[in-house]
């Protein structure tokens, strides 16, 4: 029996050369789109100013820096121009890859961050959308953990606010922990906001941004099914066949929902999420 195709691998990849493509640089985050009007031609600018905008939040330098979750070594990039001194880790295997082309000057550690074994000693732990893929719980006390006495602990991410809880996951747009869980454990770990910033509307064109690729992406799609539903059936349905076998139906379903529908609405974002710009320490 052949292996199971990796879609997020083959997503991933397509993605970022296609953002390569776009913007010049291989980035997945959001755009910070005050004063752009949110087209694609801007969208490396919205991007470039979110940077901006994060690397206003990091202590006074030079720092020793952790890269949780460092995507393809992009920030860490700029980091490193800065001054800093800078340790990725990434799990995918694809992306350590990329963070070692994009950021020679960084050591890059291929594990989760939950496995994470190298010196401590940090400056300075970042979480550039990534702290929702890790329970905030066990992210704050690992974090902490591998920061020197003064270090600090920033976090750049989508969260759930209230508007969230009882409603059915398929109904909403984006991720994240719980807002007001995560403040309950700031608070029970006697952790001390030194900074704190909501860019909810500032970063929220992007998804509709996203959803009109997809859009796009959908219409091509349908388009080629039409017309080897009329003329090549047997080919159709040999793809359909091909595709089914290797791609889960829970998957497909969710796949069409991205190219077909516009539920993923920068309305409904604000409506379920709060993107929050935190800087935390002891």
């Amino acid at each position: 029996m052949g292996q199971k195709v990796d879609t997020r691998a083959i997503g991933l990849d397509v993605g970022l050369s296609f953002m390569k493509w776009l913007t010049g640089a291989e980035n997945l985050h959001y755009g910070l789109w005050d004063g752009l009007a949110c087209t694609a031609e801007n969208l490396g600018a919205a991007q470039a100013a979110y940077t901006d905008k994060l690397f206003s939040y990091l202590p006074e330098g030079p720092l020793r820096i952790l890269d949780i979750g460092g995507g393809a070594g992009e920030t860490a990039r700029k980091l490193i121009a800065l001054g800093h001194e800078v340790e990725i880790v990434v799990p995918s295997p694809f992306l350590a890859s990329r963070c070692r082309q994009n950021a020679p000057e960084a050591r890059v550690h291929q594990c989760f961050f939950e496995e994470f074994s190298g010196a401590g000693g940090f400056d300075l732990c970042l979480f550039s959308e990534s702290f929702q893929y890790i329970p905030h719980e066990l992210a704050l006390k690992e974090a902490f953990g591998l920061l020197k006495p003064s270090g600090q602990v920033l976090i750049a991410d989508c969260f759930r606010s209230e508007n969230y809880e009882g409603v059915k996951r398929s109904q909403t747009v984006g991720g994240g922990h719980r807002l007001a869980a995560m403040r309950r454990t700031v608070a029970e770990m006697d952790l001390t906001v030194e900074a704190e910033e909501d860019i909810t509307e500032a970063v929220a064109p992007s998804i509709d941004l996203e959803q009109g690729l997809f859009n796009v992406i959908g219409h091509a799609v349908s388009r080629v099914d039409e017309e080897l539903k009329l003329k090549r059936p047997k080919t159709r349905w040999t793809l359909a066949f091909a595709i089914r076998r290797m791609v889960s139906e829970r998957r497909l379903f969710r796949l069409n929902e991205r190219l077909n529908e516009q539920k993923r609405t920068a309305e409904a974002f604000c409506h379920f999420n709060r993107y929050m710009i935190l800087r935390l320490s002891r």
